[in-house]
């Protein structure tokens, strides 16, 4: 999945206008343009489609967090340079508030049946003998579960999983 995906679903779940986006953003004290969010929520097939990178995905992610969960005192953490799908996983996690039995309902709702221990696995420290690198499958089968818990009235199809 690349990082525009994971944008995409975000706000098509949570129904996020231009303003709502660019106000996220502000909670990671980051600044975005409307023509930048327009931007990353193209379809790579346009000419004018624009990558998200890890930093702007990281940040967004963390105002996500701030958002729904609050700002935390003291000194706001950094934008990860690098992210993989384990680590927005785990943000997503905590801006969501989900314990572990909440990610296996979400994830039963898209029909992916995993152990608490396979669970558990993705949300380890990397160096960590029982660590496993999380796919693509796993995060978008987590993303049609938040879906469909958050915004049940649309069905998945109004919404093109590629």
């Amino acid at each position: 999945m690349t990082n525009n995906d994971v944008l995409r679903r975000i706000r098509y779940v949570f129904d996020f206008n231009d303003s709502k986006m660019i106000a996220i953003f502000a909670q990671a004290d980051a600044e975005v343009s409307r023509e930048q969010i327009s931007d990353w929520m193209k379809k790579e097939e346009d000419p004018t489609y624009v990558n998200c990178g890890d930093v702007q995905l990281a940040t967004f992610l963390n105002g996500l967090i701030n958002d729904l969960r609050g700002k935390r005192d003291g000194e706001q953490p950094k934008p990860e340079k690098k992210l993989n799908n384990n680590i927005i996983f785990r943000k997503l996690k905590i801006a969501l508030n989900l314990k572990d039995e909440d990610i296996l309902a979400i994830l039963l709702l898209a029909d992916l049946r995993i152990s608490k221990h396979e669970l558990s696995a993705f949300f380890r420290r990397a160096d960590h003998k029982h660590f496993r690198a999380c796919k693509d499958q796993i995060l978008r089968n987590f993303l049609q579960g938040v879906q469909l818990k958050y915004r049940p009235e649309k069905s998945t199809s109004d919404f093109k999983w590629n």
